[in-house]
């Protein structure tokens, strides 16, 4: 099939109505999709671990039949996935990027893959992240590094890195990711495709797991078009008795056509004030996207975030060195397996062990208060804005940027995440974000950033509002087709 012809072109909505209509088989979308992968995947290293040829087709042909008898599984019947390599999927390896799970089969499903298989997919494969997901930069010693689908010589993002690349390069139609410290957010505003983060317990995650404490961490949708996300976000949403604290409904609002408001009011974060140290060009392109925010019937006004930043940044850091710490810790006791953790795992988990009981508790009281200091910024607007990024997609050839330099001053970073701090506010929150392309950087801006590489700016909900959130996306979406349309 040529280019203009071939079904990978086609977004997910577009693609299950085709294969209603018998354009094409799911047969035949398989054997465009593994075309596809063959040719472009070897330069990018998005999806890993790919399933047998013959078994995949075999499958897809499944799906064909069961069309013909007149069974539909759902949205995502004969569509090709590939899981992010941090969630269970029966019968594959679930290696985290770590070479300490590396042979480890998961013997079933989680919840959300289930919920997505059951919808109709086909699993492809995996798409690579970085180990144990620490760090937005998805490089580990098991699959190696995953490169931008803009640059090959720069950086995915992460820790949904694979998954990003391989909406961009049309190897899948939508994706799922996970999101703790921007995962689903940063990798789509470096890959020009949208990632959204939805409301703490939209999303059931982790059921077999810790159910109280371990909330900052949930999974998403991806995709190169709101209506897709927004479909497939209605497939992996809904309430799990098996996850106490998983929000009532069953995802259906979610499917329902998106309807852009006429008009909303826009909060604009920007760089806190000059808190955040940001390279040049962010800012711009961001204000950019404002502007396209405001053709779709947006009102900005700059705002201030209503506590101090800091304070917010030191609240993160014993809510994540907790919560990691925890995850990571039974490797890090064993002096075999500690050995293979790469430093930055091995320095969440040592600086874990130094919390006591009482860190935890005032950093809960200083989460509620960045909570209520949101909340009363929802009083006046119906979304806030916060780039994506801190930096442009850096080399891939780095593990994270040990400073940034704004253009007026170079800014050390103290943590590998440092730099990634504007994207803590919605995930301590508990409120949805989406990511939406901003568009790319300008020639000279900077030194140290070419031209043409993608960034992205958060869309902030209110509370429980990820409804509301996806259709004001929508009507940024139909104002910026000039930078969707721009390929890899």
């Amino acid at each position: 099939m040529n280019h203009a012809s071939s079904p990978t072109e086609l977004n997910a909505l577009q693609m299950a109505a085709a294969l209603r209509r018998r354009d094409f088989s799911c047969v035949e979308l398989m054997q465009a999709t593994l075309e596809r992968i063959d040719r472009i995947n070897p330069a990018h290293n998005a999806i890993v671990a790919l399933v047998d040829r013959d078994d995949l087709i075999a499958q897809a042909r499944q799906k064909d039949e069961a069309l013909a008898r007149g069974e539909d599984h759902g949205l995502l019947h004969g569509l090709p996935q590939a899981i992010k390599d941090i969630s269970a999927v029966k019968g594959m390896i679930t290696s985290m990027g770590s070479p300490i799970l590396k042979q480890t089969v998961s013997a079933s499903d989680s919840l959300m893959v289930a919920r997505m298989r059951a919808s109709g997919c086909i699993i492809v494969g995996r798409t690579n992240v970085p180990e144990f997901g620490l760090g937005s930069h998805s490089y580990n010693p098991v699959y190696g590094t995953t490169f931008n689908a803009y640059d090959t010589r720069r950086t995915a993002g992460g820790s949904s890195g694979g998954a990003a690349v391989a909406l961009a390069q049309r190897l899948l139609p939508v994706a799922d990711g996970s999101d703790f410290m921007g995962s689903l957010r940063n990798p789509a505003g470096w890959n020009n495709i949208f990632g959204m983060r939805p409301s703490q317990g939209r999303i059931p995650f982790g059921i077999d797991g810790e159910q109280f404490v371990s909330q900052l961490g949930i999974e998403g949708p991806m995709a190169r078009d709101v209506g897709s996300l927004a479909a497939l976000l209605s497939v992996q949403a809904g309430f799990d008795e098996r996850s106490p604290l998983s929000l009532a409904g069953d995802g259906s609002e979610f499917a329902a056509p998106l309807s852009p408001p006429r008009q909303f009011r826009v909060g604009w974060l920007g760089d806190l004030g000059g808190y955040l140290a940001t390279e040049p060009g962010i800012l711009a392109a961001c204000e950019r996207g404002l502007r396209r925010l405001e053709q779709a019937g947006g009102t900005v006004e700059a705002v201030s975030l209503g506590i101090a930043p800091e304070q917010v940044w030191q609240c993160w850091l014993v809510w994540r060195r907790w919560l990691v710490s925890g995850r990571v810790a039974p490797f890090y006791k064993v002096p075999q397996t500690r050995a293979l953790m790469k430093p930055e795992a091995q320095w969440e988990a040592a600086q874990g062990e130094k919390l006591t009981g009482e860190d935890v508790f005032q950093a809960s009281l200083q989460r509620t208060q960045i909570y209520q200091a949101l909340r009363q910024l929802f009083e006046r607007f119906d979304v806030l804005v916060l780039p994506t990024a801190q930096v442009w997609p850096f080399e891939a050839s780095i593990t994270w940027p040990r400073s940034i330099d704004t253009g007026s001053r170079v800014v050390a970073m103290d943590t590998y995440h440092r730099w990634m701090e504007t994207v803590i506010y919605p995930t301590l929150a508990g409120l949805p974000a989406l990511s939406v392309p901003a568009g790319f950087s300008d020639q000279g801006i900077a030194p140290q950033v070419p031209e043409g590489l993608p960034v992205g700016m958060q869309l902030i909900g209110r509370p429980r509002g990820d409804r509301a959130l996806l259709d004001i996306a929508a009507g940024y979406e139909s104002q910026i087709q000039d930078w969707l349309s721009r390929r890899p």
